[in-house]
């Protein structure tokens, strides 16, 4: 039995190879699947299954076109209810997988077709439970993405939840493996470790959902408290997921197309795309095409696309270094962004030595800053998330989350200069460019963020540990 979590860190998720004697089976696959298809040929081995744990709401998973490939069937747990050919497995039916064998533990609570798959070593025993959005390393899934589907409140899905937990998953021996969809940085959660695989004892130990002490209302006021309203584009994913969606080899063919500065400007014109700029963010400030967004591969760049853009449709076009425009592509498809109408050919230097017209972003060291701060009281503007802002900030700071910058617009000062910060610098700059766009140019940004700006003396407020919030 070979089991091999496949972890792409820019969605922080977990797709897993599971293979015994000479047949595999996929759990949550990412869009591109060809991976998947070599590693089973390498061995030698056929994808039998492919599980899905429910309807993904922050990425698309790659389960369709990984079943027209391969011939294997999709499975979903009860409650499923795709628009494409899928098993629709009973709770506690097994599947046979080589010498080991998979039962279905439908656990609704995240979404009501949410399935953990209990996975039985060749001598019958259980080995390790796949448990998608239902149980993560350090939280749970939240419960309110499937609300307005399963026409229920997030409380009545907590409380489902709580059962489900109770009587599916605690129950299991203590040395079953974990592995969980997603892991830290993951919009799913709140709390989740940055370890990815772990025991289930170790998680009914540390887990503040697990504890056995728990009612189901302390269960579900935890559950539900802070939850942050989830991003726009996470519908039309789960719409996706449940619907199908074009073959990804497609997506790359119509994205890859070379635009000269001439064809580049009049394709954003002509189709009012996004001019998304995916290089670093220092490039950026230097010298950019006016009116194009910030979101820079080096960094958790599709969730903030979906995040900011939120329309799956939404024609996009790039502007970077070539030699990463189709992994720009890839990972924009990974989050349903199939509407890539090409790339600026050369990259932002050949606009540049074009002659047209370039744009540029103030942007100031942290010692600067604070030599500025010290003078006179000017407005700082602080885009962090808000458990951020709250452990820590600059003295009379505005908080504008970048998630929200758009609800922000008319806080910001018109007639003289304001100063925008995170916590390292990419963040702001993807304010930076937004409110650009939106006609706001009176800003300055600080480099490297609020770990910056700390370590150059400028005042703080207390700090506060954000568990205590």
């Amino acid at each position: 039995m070979k089991i091999e979590q496949i972890y792409t860190g820019c969605l922080a998720q977990g797709a897993y190879y599971i293979e015994s004697n000479g047949e595999v089976a996929i759990i949550d696959p990412l869009r591109e699947v060809q991976p998947y298809i070599e590693k089973a040929e390498e061995a030698g081995a056929r994808i039998k299954y492919i599980f899905e744990t429910h309807f993904h709401a922050d990425f698309v998973s790659g389960h369709v076109t990984l079943s027209e490939k391969t011939g294997a069937p999709i499975i979903y747990g009860p409650n499923a209810n795709p628009d494409f050919d899928a098993i629709i497995a009973k709770d506690n039916q097994e599947f046979q997988l080589g010498n080991i064998t998979f039962k279905v533990l439908h656990t609704p609570g995240h979404t009501m077709e949410s399935t953990t798959y209990l996975l039985k070593d060749e001598n019958g025993n259980d080995h390790a439970i796949f448990t998608g959005d239902t149980l993560f390393l350090g939280d749970v899934g939240r419960p309110d993405l499937a609300q307005k589907a399963a026409s229920m409140t997030q409380e009545d899905l907590a409380g489902i939840l709580f059962d489900s937990l109770r009587e599916k998953i605690m129950p299991l021996s203590d040395d079953l493996m974990v592995y969980p969809a997603h892991g830290a940085g993951s919009a799913c959660g709140k709390n989740m470790m940055k370890e990815t695989v772990d025991t289930l004892g170790h998680q009914k130990e540390m887990n503040y959902a697990l504890r056995a002490d728990m009612t189901k209302e302390e269960f579900i006021k935890e559950v539900t408290d802070g939850l942050l309203p989830p991003p726009a584009y996470f519908p039309m994913n789960v719409k996706m997921n449940k619907e199908g969606y074009k073959n990804i080899e497609e997506v790359m063919e119509k994205g890859q197309v070379a635009l000269s500065p001439d064809a580049f400007e009049a394709a954003a014109n002509e189709t009012g795309a996004v001019m998304l700029d995916i290089r670093h963010q220092d490039e950026f400030a230097k010298g950019h095409v006016p009116g194009s967004i910030f979101i820079g591969l080096d960094g958790s760049f599709a969730p903030w696309v979906g995040d900011l853009i939120r329309d799956v449709q939404q024609p996009i076009l790039l502007i970077g270094d070539q030699n990463r425009i189709e992994e720009a592509i890839t990972r924009l498809s990974r989050v349903g962004f199939d509407n890539t109408l090409g790339y600026l050919e050369g990259g932002f230097e050949n606009w540049r030595n074009s002659g047209k017209e370039i744009d540029t972003v103030k942007s100031i060291q942290a010692t600067e800053f604070k030599a500025i701060k010290d003078a006179e009281d000017v407005p700082v503007f602080d885009v962090r998330k808000p458990g951020e802002y709250l452990s820590e900030h600059v003295i009379d700071a505005n908080h504008t989350s970048l998630s929200e910058i758009n609800d922000h617009l008319a806080e910001y000062p018109e007639n003289t200069d304001f100063y925008v910060h995170c916590a390292g610098g990419y963040r702001s700059m993807i304010a930076a460019s937004i409110l650009k766009s939106r006609g706001i140019h009176n800003l300055v940004d600080v480099q490297g963020g609020f770990k910056a700006i700390k370590e150059a003396g400028v005042k703080t407020s207390d700090y506060v540990c954000p568990s205590t919030l």
